[in-house]
């Protein structure tokens, strides 16, 4: 009996020991990835940002002046253009990349809520892919005219565009950047809302567009507020309002769009926005110090400085605030492109 007792001990003994020794070994990972973690940025080593977008545009230039202004802190930061596919091709690298933070991107409204339902097959899920760190900014979009169109037609307002377009179905043309880009999608939000209806004319890419608005080719646009800026102030085309519900910082004199009297467009509500993502997985840790030294650097007055010549507007975040955006305006888009009919195959 002694010996089966001592027997049946040693069995007990050697399975604790199994049991802690495993328990030790599933320890391991975790206090590493801890450890990871509590070490990052380690010396020495960049972070890359992959901007999904060619270069010199307000985005690739925000992110140029934000990988500047965080280098004291995190080190080097590489800025990395990798356009293509509407952003797609960019943000699918970030999506890719190992879950470390030494891979960010700087995504957009147009990657994150409007690719998503004009692609038939997306890369990678906006929701799912990505830990989003913070949202940087809020770029109005604004309705710009042709200037000898408007000044022929003494259109001085939205409500007097909307009263020429209405005595005139189908004679205004309106440029974009593309099917299912944000100029084309406000066009459409325009054109349901006021009840108004005009011809759409897809270009490749924003520059285009706005050298078709120049030559009268198209009577108007909904452009970026920051790439319509030059334009506006040399007086090269004639800006009625901006689409977002509070005037903009850098151009206080142009009223908003529920500001134009058409009580249809009370809500209406439509602008480019661009942040900050990880890869999904990327440890909270990690995550938290991105978010404190990039919203540092957009909190101070040389970076805001910087970013409203281009009239993007700071817009510092947590990352539970951005995943939140990012998730009402991925829903809210849905319905938009649904309605606009835009597709890319």
């Amino acid at each position: 009996m002694r010996n089966q007792r001592r027997a049946f001990m040693g069995a007990i003994g050697r399975h604790v020991a199994a049991l802690t020794a495993a328990s030790a070994m599933l320890a391991l990972p975790v206090l590493g990835h801890a450890e990871s973690a509590a070490v990052f940025p380690a010396a020495g080593k960049p972070v890359t940002l992959i901007v999904p977008f060619p270069p010199g545009g307000p985005l690739d230039t925000v992110a140029r002046v934000l990988a500047q202004a965080v280098q004291p802190t995190l080190g080097k930061v590489i800025v990395e253009n990798r356009p293509g596919a509407g952003g797609n091709i960019g943000m699918t690298a970030v999506a890719q990349a190992a879950p470390d933070g030494y891979t960010i991107g700087m995504g957009a409204l147009s990657t994150h809520a409007i690719n998503p339902w004009l692609y038939p097959h997306m890369p990678f899920d906006p929701l799912k892919d990505f830990a989003p760190i913070t949202l940087v900014a809020n770029v109005p979009n604004v309705l710009v005219l042709n200037k000898e169109f408007a000044t022929s037609n003494n259109i001085k307002s939205v409500k007097d565009l909307i009263d020429y377009l209405k005595q005139h179905p189908g004679k205004v043309n309106f440029g974009s950047g593309g099917n299912g880009s944000g100029g084309h999608l406000a066009g459409e939000l325009f054109k349901q809302a006021a009840h108004v209806y005009m011809v759409h004319i897809p270009y490749r890419g924003a520059a285009p567009a706005q050298m078709a608005l120049l030559g009268n080719d198209v009577q108007l646009m909904f452009d970026n507020l920051g790439s319509a800026a030059p334009r506006i102030r040399k007086g090269d085309v004639v800006a009625l309002g901006v689409t977002t519900p509070q005037r903009a910082t850098t151009y206080p004199e142009l009223p908003t769009f529920a500001e134009s009297g058409v009580p249809e467009l009370k809500t209406f509500d439509i602008s480019t926005w661009f942040g900050l993502f990880a890869p999904a997985g990327t440890p909270t840790a990690v995550v938290d110090k991105l978010n404190q030294e990039f919203t540092a650097a957009l909190r101070s007055a040389p970076v805001r400085d910087k970013m409203l010549k281009f009239a993007a507007e700071p817009a510092p975040t947590t990352p539970a605030q951005f995943d939140a955006l990012v998730r009402r305006e991925n829903k809210r888009y849905k319905d938009i492109v649904k309605r606009s009919g835009a597709k890319i195959d």
